[in-house]
């Protein structure tokens, strides 16, 4: 019976121990999936050109890989598809920076160049805790965006978004 209180504490710290010797550490993980979202877009490298953005992500399970895909609204429209690698920052937040194409026509330009362009494009997405809500904001840069001169164009968007 005087052992008692000795086995139970020994129990107790072997208990622990078992516990601390089989946890892992904790990583953040990006706590949102798949989004469809709207927005504003502005245009810096022209002339300034204000439009409008409708985004789309979707994230594939396990990888930090996410599809995207923006079509960019002002005087002409462009569709830019990119792949992106995704880093959380925290369990709301991840950085990303993805590469993709520039898919344009027409005469006039759109926030992006008027032309068929390679284009990378990093971005942050919040997730807002206990919603379906998601906040975008993200830069593109189209290289060698325009017929008549080249040159690279620079477009900012973000806006809104809900989860899926």
């Amino acid at each position: 019976m005087k052992y008692i209180p000795h086995l139970v504490t020994a129990l107790g710290a072997i208990s622990i121990l078992s516990l601390a010797i089989n946890t892992q550490p904790a990583q953040a993980q990006v706590a949102y999936g798949s989004y469809v979202g709207i927005g504003p877009t502005v245009g810096i490298t022209d002339s300034v050109q204000v439009g409008g953005v409708l985004a789309f992500r979707y994230k594939l399970l396990e990888a930090p890989i996410s599809f995207r895909s923006q079509a960019l609204v002002g005087q002409n429209t462009a569709v830019v598809p990119t792949v992106s690698y995704d880093v959380p920052l925290n369990w709301q937040t991840d950085a990303y920076l993805g590469a993709g194409l520039v898919l344009t026509g027409g005469d006039s330009a759109s926030p992006v160049g008027d032309k068929i362009s390679f284009a990378l494009q990093p971005g942050v997405d919040y997730a807002v805790p206990n919603s379906n809500t998601v906040l975008f904001g993200n830069a593109i840069i189209a290289f060698d965006a325009y017929r008549n001169g080249g040159g690279a164009a620079v477009s900012v968007q973000g806006g809104v978004g809900l989860r899926f």
